[in-house]
This record gives structure tokens, sequence and C-alpha cells, in this order.
């Protein structure tokens, strides 16, 4: 069953069944209300590089449900992920959970058979009733915090840090990105009460802008200091992951894992995470109806980005005002219907001169219609409406020049489909 229902019961009896993986590898644990899933890919892309075996669990998915479970460079197989679900399955006998329950514990019936010396593990949502939130791991980490999902995690701000704030176990290290007032507070004094040491971005560590792409990540007292380079135009939100990513990767050294400033380095550099402000040219060629504008051999420029909340959405332009020019920008949105999309798309539309809605393959996705009733009462009367992702691409084909900058946004439905579209599968 696809619902959403936090608790632990169901998950910790269904990992007893299994024989308890979840307690056979070392752990990280991530949660936030962005930013989590690029930590996790960067942190499994620093422990790869320095020679452990590192397991990552993420969601969602963009197109195949294997994205979900990784070992290094690679990805479940089909056969892996087909014997453990049967496992499950048999295991269960009738008795039903969730479908990220179901994920979560393949997660970790992989990750144990396959002796990972690490796993890396993302929350679904929240933290305290997460399904993953059944391990004691070597250091938990917090992204950021802001609205998202306020049906199950609250209305206010402070009561989303208490849900993500559920993941800090007694004594077990702390790493935060976290510096709204309100919400910085909630942590703080959940750290406190469960003796958890506490490390904050821009209080206790720093990423420092030398020139170009290149930082200097230390500590509040120099202790500690690492030259890195980011890779390209991959967001400015991102450096602040960065520089938790790196935060963690020196707390798992006071943890007995060998990580030095070379793993550290690459690791960060090298890291990408499909979907998530992933910059993209794509030859004209291999695009239908591009081919008469565009010169021979040249690319077309597209920015994917999942940004789903008001706060990814304040990144994302943000990190289009900062780092692009372009003549005109395209700007291609769906977005789910239990969302409260209304703000978020009327300040992408302002930024957009081109806005067009479409429909992701979805029953949770929100009719094109419905999204351009926001506009109701406005000026703007220019919106493109399509009734699928395929379509809107075939639109903004139809008008795009080299000059201008294609941006697909507003729900990570949409990114899997336009991704596929555009260069294939994930895996």
């Amino acid at each position: 069953m696809h619902k959403i229902k936090l608790g632990l019961d169901a998950m910790r009896s269904i990992l007893e069944k299994l024989d308890s993986p979840e307690q056979a590898c070392s752990a990280v644990h991530v949660a936030g209300t962005n930013g989590k899933g690029s930590v996790c890919s960067m942190l499994q892309n620093i422990l790869t590089t320095a020679g452990f075996k590192t397991g990552l669990y993420t969601s969602p998915h963009l197109s195949s449900i294997r994205e979900r479970f990784r070992i290094n460079d690679t990805y479940i197989s089909e056969e892996d992920f087909t014997r453990l679900m049967e496992r499950i399955r048999l295991v269960l006998a009738g008795q039903t959970i969730t479908y990220f329950e179901c994920t979560t514990a393949l997660a970790f019936s992989w990750f144990a058979e396959q002796k990972c010396d690490l796993v890396i593990l993302e929350t679904g949502m929240g933290g305290r009733l997460d399904a993953t939130n059944v391990i004691t791991p070597l250091i938990s980490v917090i992204t950021t915090i802001s609205l998202d999902h306020e049906q199950y995690l609250g209305e206010s701000v402070e009561a989303v840090a208490f849900e993500k704030a559920g993941i800090i176990k007694t004594g077990i290290p702390v790493i935060s990105g976290v510096l709204e007032g309100s919400a910085r507070e909630v942590i703080e004094d959940i750290c406190r009460r469960r003796k958890a040491p506490l490390g904050t971005r821009d209080i206790d560590f720093f990423m420092k802008p030398v020139e170009g792409t290149d930082f200097i990540w230390k500590t509040a007292d120099d202790s500690t200091q690492i030259a890195v380079a980011t890779n390209g135009k991959r967001g400015a939100w991102q450096i602040d992951n960065s520089s938790c990513t790196i935060a963690a990767a020196i707390a798992l050294r006071e943890a007995g894992f060998a990580v030095g400033d070379g793993a550290i380095i690459a690791g960060i550099a090298q890291a990408s995470w499909p979907g998530r402000m992933e910059y993209l040219e794509v030859p004209a060629e291999n695009l239908a109806g591009m081919t008469s504008k565009y010169p021979p051999s040249s690319n077309v420029r597209f920015l994917l980005d999942g940004a789903h909340n008001q706060a990814g959405v304040t990144y994302l332009i943000d990190t289009l005002k900062s780092q692009f020019s372009f003549a005109r920008l395209f700007v291609i949105w769906a977005s789910m219907a239990d969302k409260n999309y209304r703000d978020m798309l009327l300040e992408v539309a302002q930024e957009a001169d081109v806005l067009i809605l479409t429909l992701p393959d979805s029953e949770r996705a929100a009719l094109p219609k419905d999204l351009a009733g926001v506009f109701a009462g406005t000026d703007r009367n220019d919106i493109l409406i399509t009734d699928s992702v395929a379509e809107a691409l075939k639109s903004v084909s139809a008008q795009a020049t080299p000059d201008d900058l294609i941006v697909a946004a507003g729900s990570l439905y949409l990114i899997g489909e336009f991704r596929s579209l555009l260069i294939g599968e994930v895996v």
C-alpha cells in the first residue's frame, strides 16, 4: 500500500522477522527538508573514494526504483531486488506495510547481506517516526528546516524541527545546517537533553570562498582546514550542503574511519545528484524540433531541479540569478495536488519569460488547468498548458533558441520523466 503511515512498530516487526539486518552495519542518518539527498550522495562518494564499501539508501527515485539502493557506484541488480522483495513478501505472510517501509526493509537486508562497511540512510519524511529511524547511527545529520508536508509534520517551523530532530540519539554526534532561530533552538535543546555533541554550520565550521569555485572548509578554531573545489554550476546552496558533508566526514574520522583530505576533496568535486540542480547540455540534434534553429553541433541548455517546496524554489531562483545568463527563461512546471503550490508557482512565474504547465504520470499530480487557476485575476495570461511531459518538451523545442535556458522544476515526478526523455534512465 502506497499511502503514508508514520510510526515504527510495523518497521521493527518486519525487521525482526528478517533477522534484524539494520543492526549489521554502521550508519550515518540524514534528515532535513532540502539537501539531504545531496549530502547523502556526496558523503557516499567521499567514503567510496576512501576505499570503504558504502551503501546508500535514498528516496524518491526518478524513473527506476533501483535508484534507491546503491553500494559504491553500483545500483542493486534486478535479480537481487526481486529475490529480496520475494523474501519480504514471504516473511510478511499477508501483513500489510507501506511502500516506504517495504523499500527500507529491502535496503537494510541488501546492505547486511553485502557486508557494507557503512551505510548512509536518508529519511523519507520527517525523522522521529520515519521508517529509517530504527537505528543508532555513528552520526546524525540535519541539513535544513522549512515548511513541507505540513499535514504530517506540523504547520510551524518549530514543529517540523521537532520531527526532524527525532533522529538525534543519546550521545551520538549531530551535524546541523539549520541556522533559522526557532528551528535551531529546537535542535540545540534536544541535543542538550540527549547529551549529543552538536556542530552547526557557520558557527562551528565554515566554507569560505577563495577564488572561482574554490573554497576553504575549516573549523571555528582553525584546527582543521581543507581546500576544496565544487564541480561547476551546482547551485549556491550546494556549498552549504558540501560544508555539512565535510563536517560529517571529519566526524567519521573520529569514529574510526580513515577518511583522508584527498578523499574529501575528490568526493566533493566529483559528486553529482541526478535531478537536483542538474545542469545539462543536450545536443540539439537529439531533440526533435531543435535542429532547424540551432547551429550544427550546438547544445540545448537545461537545468533540472526537483524543487517542490518554498525553500527549494527560493534556492532555485537565487541560483538562476547568480550563476546563469540567458536571453529568455523557459520554465516547465508540475506540482503534486497535495502541495501548497500557489506561492511557489507565482514566484517562479515572475522569473519565467515562458511558463509551461504540464502533467507527469502520477495519481497525485495536480491538473495543469488547476495550476493555471493560480493566475486567475492576475495579468499573466500567456500560460501554456500541456497534457504530458513529452508534449511540454515538444512545445519548448518549438520555441527556444540557443541563447535561452530551459528549467524543469516543481516535482521529482516531472524531473524523472523529463530527464528520461532528454538523456535516458538513471539506471
